[in-house]
């Protein structure tokens, strides 16, 4: 086993150092939940009562005594999603698995989960963020009952899968497994797609065939198979050990993926206090466990959305993890993969060339990640190293073949893309913002430009229709942080920006608002912060003052002397009161939401 890079050993040090008093309190926090026997042996008889009289006879009897363990399982289903309609059958199946393992299972609750794909542009973007710590809170919701010993959590999508983990976090003393759905089958070939989007954007076709293209590629149960933050999710969740070995990217619908399920409900009862490998998630979800997920995403080109979703993740475990972090590893984080949008491949080829496994294999080797960090599927991520594969009707791991099964899609560290990660942190006198350059052209990471100011993504594309935008430029597009509107992601600006890209424009984008995993070849600074809503230099940027991206040497600055921008008033433009599509409700998270660099929550 490798010893640890020396930059992974020194930002770890340094996250558990800074965060050792809240993770020791949380630590405590959790021990003190933990009862010698399950938790329900405590409630009294007309509580428990209440908690199996659904429960079948024979359920009944195991859960009066305090031998068997009980598991919740928690579901984002609904069949409105792709990626969570296969989740429909999984409580039955758990059940049966566990029953035949000796234990008991009840549905606890279900979580919401909305479709990032589907409100793009729409209203109900404004509570896509938000909805990752109603995810949270429903979990807590779910397990608050005290019935159980630990938790099977069902879901895939963008904020979904966070807000499962921070909610399991507030029960770190029950282990917790997250278990996968799996992609749909690739459909129309990235570039193809890619392509189709720029000529509607350019006016070149209509509606009609934008709407078969994206038909094409978005075309049965299971999850998009482009590398955004679903997919993205998937991933960190096996390099944190929350997933089985292999389990990300198997189909569903398949009996491998059947088998991976079942097992899942078996591995979870010996996780519990009452089997023979206790794990509870608030202890597996430590520095190690975080820093391997940051390695993971960089070596990826992961979704940029995980700059907050692992910041807010690991705040709820007691852990004070950083943009600063995701900075230091990625100067010495290789990129090992080409998957779309930094690439043409989807994850299904990743999977076919190698996957999880040829990936965590060559990070340890390298000393990336921590090969020691506790695991639900073994006792390390060491134990990661092996591809799930059905022996008859039982499931069984083989070894990782040594090389990749297709260089254009997956890579050795000795052979990367790129010799650093896919993120890099920048700051000015603008604030500090990441960039995604994995898919970004080396000689356009920077740029320095006229800046053309808007208020929403709307205005841009108003003013793109117009041809005002024939020229160099830096679109600045605030008033989209947290603390304004919810920080929607701004997906409507990646066509039109590449299209100004490819005829010859040099472009680049700057905003308080998320891109998510579909950031593509433009540069793009986002998630601003502080936010222009809340006092935020982006708040007083004029139209044809010349803004410097650089996202090599990490800049990001307006070149307007210091005077000059302090006596500037802050723009209006801000968003008014949202109401309509929910947004109303939402008004409270708004107000208590924290900045974007510390997670987006509104809650720590």
């Amino acid at each position: 086993m490798s010893s640890p890079h020396p930059v992974l050993a020194r930002v770890t040090a340094r996250i558990a150092e800074r965060s050792a008093a809240t993770r020791a309190a949380y630590l405590d926090r959790i021990a003190d939940a933990r009862l010698a026997g399950p938790a329900r042996g405590a409630l009294g008889c007309a509580n428990l009562a209440h908690g199996f009289a659904a429960c079948s006879p024979g359920d009944k009897l195991l859960l009066r005594g305090a031998a068997t363990p009980n598991i919740a399982i928690v579901s984002a289903y609904n069949d409105m999603l792709s990626a969570h309609q296969p989740l429909k059958d999984y409580p039955d199946r758990l059940k049966a698995a566990i029953a035949a393992a000796g234990g008991t299972a009840q549905f606890a609750g279900g979580v919401p989960a909305m479709c990032d794909g589907i409100t793009q542009g729409r209203a109900g973007m404004e509570l896509s963020l938000f909805s990752r710590d109603v995810v949270a809170m429903a979990t807590a919701i779910a397990l608050s009952h005290d019935m159980f010993d630990g938790a099977l959590l069902l879901g895939v999508c963008d904020k979904i899968v966070p807000g499962l983990v921070i909610g399991a976090l507030s029960f770190g003393h029950l282990p917790a497994i997250l278990v996968p759905a799996g992609p749909m089958a690739s459909g129309l070939p990235n570039a193809e797609k890619a392509a189709v989007r720029k000529r509607h954007a350019a006016g070149e076709i209509g509606r009609d065939e934008l709407l078969a293209a994206e038909a094409k590629s978005y075309h049965s149960p299971g999850t998009c198979t482009f590398y955004g933050t679903a997919n993205s999710n998937q991933l960190l969740m096996e390099v944190m050990g929350l997933h089985l070995p292999g389990a990300s990217f198997v189909p569903p619908g398949t009996p491998l993926r059947d088998a991976l399920t079942d097992a899942a409900g078996r591995r979870v009862l010996e996780l519990t206090a009452l089997g023979d490998a206790y794990t509870p998630v608030g202890e597996l979800l430590d520095e190690r466990a975080f820093a391997n997920a940051v390695v993971a995403l960089l070596a990826t080109g992961g979704s940029t959305n995980h700059t907050l979703h692992l910041v807010a993740m690991a705040a709820a475990a007691g852990l004070e993890l950083t943009w600063d972090d995701f900075d230091e590893l990625s100067r010495v984080t290789p990129l090992l993969t080409r998957l779309y949008p930094n690439g043409t491949a989807d994850v299904n080829h990743f999977h076919a060339a190698g996957g999880t496994a040829f990936l965590i294999g060559e990070l340890i080797d390298a000393g990336l990640l921590h090969a020691d960090a506790r695991t639900v599927g073994g006792a390390t991520l060491e134990d990661y190293r092996s591809v799930p594969a059905l022996d008859g009707d039982a499931l069984a791991y083989t070894p990782v073949p040594a090389e990749s099964g297709d260089p254009a899609v997956l890579r050795p560290v000795a052979d990367p893309f790129d010799e650093h990660g896919g993120l890099h942190t920048v700051t000015g006198n603008l604030g500090r913002a990441v960039v995604k350059v994995s898919a970004v052209a080396a000689e356009r990471r920077v740029v320095e430009a006229p800046a053309r100011v808007f208020s929403s993504q709307d205005e841009l594309q108003r003013a793109f229709r117009a041809g005002e935008l024939e020229h160099d430029l830096v679109a600045v597009v605030r008033f989209q942080g947290p603390h304004a509107n919810g920080m929607p992601e701004l997906h409507k600006l990646t066509p039109p920006l590449a299209v100004l890209q490819d005829r010859g424009h040099r472009v680049a984008l700057v905003t308080d608002g998320r891109m998510s995993g579909a950031s593509g070849s433009v540069p793009a600074a986002i998630h601003v912060s502080p936010e222009a809503a809340a006092g935020g230099p982006l708040a007083k940027v004029r139209d044809g003052d010349v803004v410097r991206l650089d996202a090599d040497k990490g800049l990001l600055e307006v070149l307007v002397p210091d005077d000059e921008l302090a006596a500037r008033e802050p723009a209006g433009g801000a968003p008014g009161p949202a109401a309509g599509t929910g947004r109303e409700l939402f008004a409270a998270f708004r107000a208590a939401v924290g900045p974007a660099e510390l997670g987006g929550a509104t809650f720590r």
